[in-house]
């Protein structure tokens, strides 16, 4: 009797430990389906963490009233979580298709708390039957408290490093759940002399099996059906990296690629955003024997670049692999970018741009900074004077740099905050913009030591869209364009540079795109 009670109490521990890995595999995947389908991970981090330590306060209030049927009650719980944590990512994908704007928000914020709220109950039942069972109340809440802990660790990895880049959201949703459901069962056998109506508890598990391991093998694909509702054209391509989900569509010809739901490019008109971030630059250049592009992992700005003779090494520094493998790969993309990345003068680094920056030793005749957006804290210091000042400071004598700075029609504080910050670090800078269909109006910085002068610039290589002519005339911003501000009462608000300390481009950003 003595020792099928200390096997109960052993399960009890491990039974909290594994719960707990759910639940923070669930809490961090709540997060990255904010992130993703939301935008503006740190915010939504930031909300599903908050929101989950709040359910799991409600939920160890609650706890309170639970004094009988500890182990039914639990296993109930188990079954509660494997039912909604298992379908959230895929019901989420789901109403991101179908259900109306705003309620794929309400969503995922109601179910973090019911998840945390569920996963607050599980511990103090837990402790308490350990406690019932004969072990030393003291010795029961730390021990089950050491789990808890132990298995947060562990599950906040398992999700980082396997789960979301090999299994992917719906899946490891799913997987999870299968474990929670697992430990329900496990309790359930072992407790079942104290269960009453135990056909009709297993046969609950039961079902609930059937529909997760539907889910497991069915789910991604039916949630692909869903996702595709999003993009205009088919999906030719899809994968979740390490830091991304990565998207290809392609109809009648155009191949577009997306990171994180934002279109990189389209391939009908691609060339107008490419010729212009690159050619002006590279003229501008006295000397062109050394380029760095950051960003660029689909390889078509790099597919510009080989054009000139002149230019002997290119790095490209971009932080997903899987981009750049698939830039080398990928039948469509080489079609686009026509095996640029494989060459010999081009070498690839799958690094963190401003880590590469701050501890390279080289200099270069050319920067192209052809990188995602500032909508989030991680891409936000890519945009810093920090980062500019690193920039610089690897910029040679008669060098040029480049960078991408979204829509000056769209989100023009954003554009000038970015021009303003580059500015800021002593560079000479001077203002372009073109229409690409996909796009919009997009709007480029170009920066030197040295003051620019547009009129002298000749582009020298091939192009389908820029001439000498057009480039003057990308110089020219209309009155919704200008670098003035006007706030709603009229008055024009100071633009100030984006910095690590003071990252108020994000803020700016969101605000200017959430109508687009």
């Amino acid at each position: 009797m003595e020792t099928n009670g200390k096997r109960k109490s052993h399960l009890i521990y491990w039974a909290s430990g594994i719960v707990s890995i759910c639940g923070i595999i669930f809490e961090v995947l709540f997060g990255a389906l904010g992130s993703y389908i939301l935008g503006d991970g740190v915010k939504q981090y930031t909300l599903t963490i908050s929101l989950f330590l709040t359910g799991m306060g409600v939920g160890a209030s609650i706890s309170e009233r639970v004094m009988k049927n500890l182990i039914i009650t639990f296993i109930w719980i188990e079954f509660m979580v494997a039912l909604i944590g298992g379908f959230s990512s895929f019901i989420m994908f789901g109403m991101t298709a179908f259900a109306p704007s705003g309620t794929d928000a309400l969503f995922l914020y109601l179910i973090t708390f019911t998840i945390g709220g569920l996963t607050g109950l599980e511990l103090p039942i837990l402790i308490r039957k350990a406690n019932e069972i004969g072990v030393e109340l003291n010795r029961s809440t730390a021990r089950v408290l050491f789990s808890d802990y132990a298995g947060g660790l562990i599950g906040g990895l398992l999700f980082a490093f396997y789960l979301r880049p090999q299994m992917g959201m719906v899946k490891s949703a799913f997987f999870v759940a299968c474990i929670n459901l697992s430990v329900a069962l496990v309790v359930l056998y072992l407790f079942r002399s104290e269960i009453k109506r135990l056909v009709l508890h297993t046969s609950a598990a039961v079902f609930i099996a059937i529909l997760l391991i539907g889910g497991l093998f069915f789910g991604e694909e039916l949630a692909f059906s869903f996702e595709q509702k999003l993009y205009k054209d088919p999906i030719i391509h899809m994968e979740e990296s390490a830091y991304q989900k990565i998207v290809v569509t392609k109809e009648q010809g155009d191949t577009r690629m997306f990171l994180n739901g934002s279109l990189q490019f389209s391939s009908s008109d691609e060339y107008r955003y490419h010729e212009t971030l690159i050619h002006p630059t590279v003229a501008n250049a006295e000397a062109k024997g050394n380029v760095l592009v950051l960003g660029g992992g689909d390889g078509i700005a790099v597919k510009e670049l080989l054009k000139y003779e002149k230019i002997k090494n290119i790095t490209v520094v971009d932080l997903d692999p899987a981009v750049t493998t698939l830039a080398k790969n990928n039948y469509h993309l080489l079609q686009l970018n026509e095996g640029a990345l494989s060459d010999e003068r081009v070498q690839v680094r799958n690094e963190d741009a401003f880590e590469f920056l701050e501890k390279s030793e080289d200099w270069y005749d050319i920067i192209i900074s052809d990188l995602p957006d500032p909508n989030n804290e991680s891409l936000n210091k890519l945009y810093t004077r920090e980062f500019y000042s690193l920039l610089r400071n690897h910029l040679e004598p008669g060098g040029a740099a480049m960078v991408q700075a979204t829509s000056p029609v769209f989100a023009p504080s954003v554009y000038w905050t970015i021009s303003k910050t580059i500015e800021s670090t002593g560079l000479h800078t001077v203002n372009l913009h073109v229409d690409i269909p996909s796009f919009g109006n997009w709007g480029f910085v170009m920066a030197s030591r040295e003051p620019i002068k547009v009129e002298e610039i000749s582009i020298q290589a091939e192009t389908e869209f820029l001439t000498d002519e057009v480039l003057k005339s990308m110089t020219v911003f209309g009155k919704d364009e200008d670098r003035e501000i006007v706030n709603r009462e009229g008055e024009v608000v100071p633009l100030k540079p984006n910095t690590l300390i003071d990252p108020h481009l994000i803020q700016k950003y969101e605000s200017a795109w959430q109508n687009y």
